[in-house]
């Protein structure tokens, strides 16, 4: 497909990596010259300097052959317009990102009478996907798919866990539980484990099943299983007021602490049922002061990376504490990977997913397109969900006959309320929705998991 990309900054710099990767024929705009250079130079793609709204600047940029146009700058009425003038220039597909937490109530109006495929709000999504981790806090992360009829959860083998020294394929028999581990990692190693496959002290394992026996199986092996009460949460962004407005909603009690005066003001007006305190969140006497060490849950979410990371190792030291922590800038993965943190979050990232999971359903109409789509493991493997449809090359036939690619996993299927974790004579039927677990990128159709037919 052919791409524009409007807006070089973060999220713009990560969906040009990840797009331009997947064999598409990726265009970049931005007013800063600079930020189009590097992308240029960085990934072999074509680049203009320009603003986005500039019918000259579009039209040089080739979005009267554009299949699709993603605005992503600073500014929300930017990408709007930029979106707006595309469509009308080029008659391309076009994704708004939009961050205003006015705008996130007008949602549906701006999709329809704008035209846009898809409006993506980076706060809402980060704030969306918190919420989900919080409900159950001995897992590190939680993925949702058939609309939240199936999760994949993130979690570490503990010392002295009965998960020590069992190989995936007994752990259903010996702990009486219905749960597939489907990835481990092993330090740098990330695998998608047969059954022989023994686990050990120290992984981290991803398990997929319905919600209800993924909660079974963590009281089953002494692990926490009830959703938080309550959460403290350092910085007062929009993530934060996203956050609060669904844990509020939700009967979880939240504490807000921010610097500034004017946006503790501000919040208070819009949270009424949290409790906003005005004071600085790095301070040790007022954290104590305010409960952390009572709180269920800690989420630090300031603008300051470092001071996240900070926060939340601090919390650990104070509480038995689920905490979560924003991550925008710092690159290096691999050291807060062995950090003892529990949920990290990636705005940019998860901006990027959605728009990728709907590049590659818009970009292919075969028998079944992308659903949803989540990179877990750091990234190096994807979980997709599928639903089956009539022209579906994999349709009624059993999975120990179909010619699957390497480090590929049919891993659920849910059909109606049942939720299958498939064996070997267990086939896809139309309507079904199917979640694949992969280390390989890429995957647009339930088609693309089978390799060459064998002559």
């Amino acid at each position: 497909m052919q791409i524009i990309i409007v807006g070089c900054g973060k999220v713009g710099s990560v969906l040009a990596e990840q797009l331009c990767q997947e064999g598409n024929d990726v265009t970049v705009l931005d007013t800063n010259g600079d930020r189009v250079e590097q992308l240029v130079n960085e990934f072999d793609i074509m680049g203009y300097i320009g603003s986005g709204i500039s019918f000259d600047t579009l039209m040089e940029a080739g979005v009267k052959k554009a299949d699709l146009l993603i605005a992503v700058t600073s500014s929300d009425e930017l990408n709007l317009m930029c979106c707006l003038i595309a469509k009308k220039a080029g008659d391309c597909q076009t994704i708004a990102r939009v961050r205003n937490p006015e705008y996130s109530k007008e949602t549906d109006f701006l999709i329809k009478e704008l035209g846009l495929a898809l409006i993506i709000n980076p706060e809402l999504a980060a704030a969306n996907e918190i919420s989900r981790d919080l409900r159950l806090p001995s897992a590190v992360s939680a993925e949702v798919f058939a609309q939240g009829k199936v999760e994949i959860l993130k979690m570490p083998v503990r010392e002295g866990s009965p998960l020590c020294s069992i190989a995936v394929q007994d752990i259903s028999a010996q702990l009486n539980c219905d749960i597939l581990v489907c990835v481990v990692e092993r330090g740098e190693q990330v695998t998608i484990p047969n059954g022989t496959f023994v686990l050990q002290e120290k992984d981290n394992i991803y398990i997929v099943g319905g919600s209800v026996k993924n909660r079974d199986f963590f009281r089953r092996i002494g692990m926490e299983s009830n959703p938080v009460r309550s959460t403290m949460i350092v910085g007062g962004g929009k993530i934060s007021y996203y956050l609060a407005k669904i844990l509020t909603a939700s009967g979880i009690y939240v504490k807000i602490i921010e610097r500034d005066a004017a946006s503790c003001d501000v919040l208070s007006q819009q949270l009424p049922e949290a409790t906003i305190i005005h004071g600085d969140g790095t301070d040790k006497a007022l954290l104590e002061e305010e409960g952390l060490d009572r709180a269920d849950s800690f989420a630090a979410l300031t603008g300051l990376d470092e001071e996240n990371v900070f926060l939340s190792l601090y919390a650990k030291t104070q509480a038995h504490i689920k905490t979560v922590t924003k991550i925008n800038r710092i690159a290096f993965d691999e050291v807060i990977a062995n950090l003892d943190l529990d949920t990290v979050v990636y705005p940019k990232n998860i901006t990027a997913e959605y728009i990728i999971r709907y590049a590659r359903a818009f970009g292919n109409s075969i028998g079944s397109n992308v659903e949803t789509m989540h990179r877990i493991a750091g990234g190096k493997v994807e979980a997709l969900e599928f639903i089956i449809r009539e022209n579906a090359p994999v349709l009624n036939i059993p999975l120990m006959n179909l010619n699957l690619k390497n480090d590929i996993l049919v891993a659920c299927i849910q059909r109606g309320k049942q939720i299958i974790l498939p064996r070997g004579s267990d086939s896809m039927q139309v309507g079904d929705t199917v979640v694949v677990v992969t280390t390989r990128s890429g995957l647009k159709d339930i088609g693309d998991i089978l390799g060459k037919s064998r002559a």
